[in-house]
């Protein structure tokens, strides 16, 4: 495991109930083996490496390429490319909701982690490939021939 950094740590240190410090650490360990990425804090979200956005409003930015941020109700996990383009690997998933860019989970020993794994991965190279222009709500399932 990569060396956290001390905000990174104090962050996980007051995370509660004790359920949700758990997964966090799953999910730490996870994201940093599937991006291959140090954690970071980014305010409340844990995040790994980075990704640059422009919309065809101009807006543009950058934010986390993955990341998580454990909440007392539930972990959000972010996926900026879209819950839609998720559709069919959700339906495997086990217990969850979302948001137009979020997984909710409340907890990861009921759903089946090579399947987060899976989408992690997927939205993680989706969204380093090069500039993103999609906002989340605007993310849909892709065709093989995409």
């Amino acid at each position: 495991m990569a060396d956290l950094s001390q905000s990174v740590q104090a962050h996980l240190d007051g995370v509660t109930p004790q359920q949700r410090r758990r997964d966090a650490q799953t999910l730490l360990e996870l994201m940093t083996r599937v991006t291959g990425e140090a954690p970071r804090l980014w305010r409340s979200v844990i995040g790994f490496g980075q990704y640059h956005y422009k919309y065809a409003s101009g807006r543009e930015g950058d934010a986390p390429a993955a990341g998580f941020a454990p909440r007392k109700a539930a972990t959000s996990i972010y996926l900026s490319d879209g819950i839609g383009r998720y559709d069919e690997q959700l339906k495997q998933l086990g217990p969850h909701t979302t948001g137009v860019g979020c997984l909710y989970i409340t907890d990861l020993d009921k759903i089946d982690l090579s399947v987060l794994e899976g989408i992690v991965t997927e939205s993680y190279r989706t969204l380093t490939a090069g500039t993103y222009g999609l906002r989340a709500r605007e993310g849909a399932a892709t065709s093989p021939e995409e």
